[in-house]
């Protein structure tokens, strides 16, 4: 068994993870964002669910607004932006998989495991 604490204090954090598949934190303060028309995992879904906070996603150029309790799937290969358009942070849990990123927070190779 593993477990990890998800304290919502890093803009992006490696939580916890598998071979298989891992999970993230990420907090973005009002007017921030993160990834643009060129990010895409090449090899990982991605879940985000939204704890606190509103903003929007930008999936493919299509925009759609998100808040507290949604759930977003990002398809691996989809470009897409998150913007905190709130007066708060926006907090998200996040799950890739298969894994996207390194323990370190680098984005691993299409595919390839960690």
């Amino acid at each position: 068994m593993k477990q990890g604490e998800v304290p919502f204090k890093s803009e992006f954090k490696v939580i916890l993870g598998n071979p298989r598949s891992q999970a993230a934190e990420m907090v973005l303060a009002p007017g921030k964002n993160e990834g643009g028309p060129d990010n895409r995992h090449k090899g990982a879904d991605q879940w985000m669910f939204v704890l606190a906070g509103r903003g929007a996603v930008v999936i493919n150029g299509k925009k759609q607004k998100i808040g507290k309790s949604s759930l977003v799937l990002i398809e691996r290969g989809d470009t897409h932006e998150i913007r905190n358009t709130g007066t708060t942070p926006l907090k998200t849990l996040n799950f890739y998989v298969p894994p996207a990123y390194t323990a370190a927070g680098d984005e691993l190779p299409a595919g390839k495991p960690k």
